[in-house]
């Protein structure tokens, strides 16, 4: 008995021992990555303005640091500091978070160059410095590191989410780096075998050019809107910061040694049981009870019947976000999103992200973890289609329109837990159409030059023949708007056309399809043959179409649909009267003529739009 009760207690000794080590090692660790975080911060923030909940005495992995989530072990393993205010530089301390898989720093005005301390980050996998002030070369560690040749090479790969982005900064060399590099809008860029840069010079090393205007000469508006909004999310999942590592330890340490305390003890009334059954000769037949019991029974009451899982009919299309069945082989895995990446890319749907909101959707601003900007528009579970099959035949239909003026779809994601869907939309910065109309004056940013009316124009027709238009080649049916309006126009940067809402209807209800339609004949996009037929169809678009080239032409929302003349003496009191005649008269007289036909009251008078776009680009190139 002595001898065993020693060798219990020299077992917990021994495991104690091991524990408080692994313990001090923990705690170590936990201090290490403070130092570390600390020196990152006072180089980031030098004046302590934005990352003041990263204090010494609070342990990193607790989710008080703003940005910082941690993994399963405790270690430190993203930092998300997008949008921040950021001013300072990058620490080269930075490589002593050895855990470190994912560093967003983007949307900031850092400065300083890029430490080369980096390419030591062996799990690093997304590294986001793009839209900063960064200046100097690339290091050359991070070209000869094979994990670094991984993270470019992948950059673009649909496979993979590791990036080096480091676009809208100021560096001015690059080096035998990988063409698959996202290195756009970095002035005075050169390097050695990238297409679309010149060959570093002599005068490029010894007068490098550098500015001090934050995000460099790019202007405010090409930076995301979305890009102040504090977020601790860093992508597809926005991970919750784990326990202390110095309380999981302690923890650890008290559950093992509980444990070892009640197999020592145990071991040691076994002890005690088996010298008395031996002393009283029945050890034999504890035996035998043992090997001739009842197992079955035994078995029986250790034995625990899986629960069975039940599924409900109702409406789940995506079952969670993710598709399945004969769906999921129709439509490309690249289409489909998961319901936190939507989540982080519209900060949890952040009212300062909200675009738009109706009765049946929202809309709002996103974005995504390769930098993209993105327009996500919500749907609610009641406005949608209550059949499946139509639903997911809908979804289907929007997934093959691709074509340049078309605002395209990026992905769909169905969650059954929200009750809506959502489907997310290439972000087109300059807004609406109906914005640049009724605008006072040529002083502001919203007016509309003559080449830019005649070029939307051209767009918005090319957009919806493309609809009308079937390819067996691209398996895509022909199909109608039914809601074209001058809010259903978007405009890019350089004033490029782009119809949205294309297709809605196939995945709405047929209340909420008419719910909008009364608001399109308010303004009166709505051909007239629908009140008597109630049916939509080719005309009906081309009568919009027609309504948005006259709204263009007069810089009105609201345009009096009187059967104008458009002769060379008349012309000019249709024509927008802010333009000051700068306009050509022939391109406006035909632009006219164009439109009357479109909006004939008599459906079959009204022109193909491919008749249109012949004639447009006749007319006008």
């Amino acid at each position: 008995m002595g001898f065993i009760l020693c060798h219990s207690l020299l077992f917990l000794l021994l495991l104690l021992l091991l524990l408080l080590s692994f313990c001090h090692l923990e705690v170590v660790r936990g201090n290490a990555e403070l130092e570390a975080l600390m020196e990152v911060k006072a180089a980031l923030d030098p004046e302590g303005r934005f990352l003041s909940s990263w204090a010494v005495g609070e342990a990193p992995c607790a989710g008080t640091f703003v940005g910082v989530a941690c993994n399963e072990r405790g270690q430190v393993a993203n930092i998300s500091l997008q949008g921040k205010g950021l001013s300072g530089s990058i620490s080269p301390a930075v490589a002593r978070l050895k855990s470190l898989s994912g560093l967003y720093l983007h949307y900031n005005a850092i400065s300083g160059s890029v430490p080369k301390e980096i390419s030591s980050l062996m799990q690093l996998s997304d590294l986001y410095l793009n839209v900063n002030n960064l200046s100097g070369n690339i290091p050359e560690e991070i070209d000869k590191d094979p994990i670094f040749h991984f993270l470019i090479r992948f950059s673009t790969s649909s496979s993979s989410s590791s990036v080096l982005q480091l676009g809208y900064n100021q560096l001015t060399e690059l080096k035998r780096l990988n063409e698959r590099f996202k290195y756009a809008n970095n002035s005075d860029l050169c390097g050695a075998g990238f297409t679309l840069l010149r060959l570093c010079t002599a005068a490029d090393i010894l007068n490098p050019k550098r500015t001090d205007e934050p995000y460099g000469p790019h202007s405010p508006q090409d930076i995301p809107l979305s890009a102040n909004i504090n977020s601790e999310c860093n992508g597809s999942l926005c991970p919750k910061s784990s326990e202390s590592p110095i309380t999981a330890s302690v923890i650890g340490v008290i559950v093992i040694l509980v444990t070892g305390t009640t197999l020592g003890l145990f071991a040691f009334t076994w002890y005690l049981k088996r010298r008395q059954i031996n002393n009283s000769g029945l050890l034999q037949g504890f035996e035998l009870k043992i090997t001739h019991g009842h197992p079955n029974e035994i078995y029986r009451r250790r034995a625990s019947p899986l629960a069975s899982l039940e599924y409900s009919n109702g409406w789940d299309p995506l079952a969670d976000g993710r598709c399945g069945g004969w769906f999921s082989k129709e439509v490309s895995q690249d289409f489909i999103f998961n319901l936190e990446e939507i989540e982080c890319a519209t900060q949890y749907f952040s009212e300062a992200n909200l675009i738009k909101k109706s009765n049946f959707s929202a809309t709002y601003r996103g974005l995504l973890r390769d930098g993209a900007m993105v327009a996500v528009k919500s749907i609610s579970k009641t406005s949608c289609k209550s059949e499946e099959a139509e639903f997911l035949k809908g979804l289907k239909t929007l997934t093959k329109l691709q074509h340049e003026n078309l605002v395209r779809l990026r992905g769909f994601c169905c969650s059954r837990a929200r009750g809506e869907c959502f489907l997310v939309y290439d972000f087109i910065s300059n807004g609406k159409l109906s914005q640049y109309l009724d605008v006072k004056s040529q002083d502001n940013g919203w007016f509309l030059d003559w080449p830019s009316r005649v070029a939307i124009i051209k767009g918005i027709a090319k957009g919806i023949e493309y609809l009308h238009s079937s390819s067996a080649k691209a398996n895509k049916l022909s199909m109608i708007h039914q809601n074209i309006s001058a809010d259903k126009i978007l405009l890019d940067k350089n004033f490029n056309p782009y119809v949205t809402g294309c297709g809605l209807y196939k995945l709405l209800a047929d209340d909420v399809v008419f719910s909008t339609l009364k608001a399109n004949a308010a303004m009166g996009y709505l051909a007239p043959e629908y009140t008597a037929e109630g049916r939509l169809t080719e005309k009906s678009d081309i009568y919009a179409f027609g309504m948005i080239v006259f709204q263009i032409l007069m810089g009105k929302k609201r345009v009096s649909h009187l059967k104008f003349v458009a002769e060379d003496d008349t012309i000019k009191d249709l024509i927008d009267e802010k333009l000051r005649g700068n306009f050509s008269k022939p391109e406006a007289s035909k632009l006219a003529d164009i439109a009357l036909l479109c909006t004939s009251d008599v459906p079959s008078q009204r022109p193909t739009m491919e008749t249109v776009l012949k004639e447009l680009t006749f007319a006008m190139g």
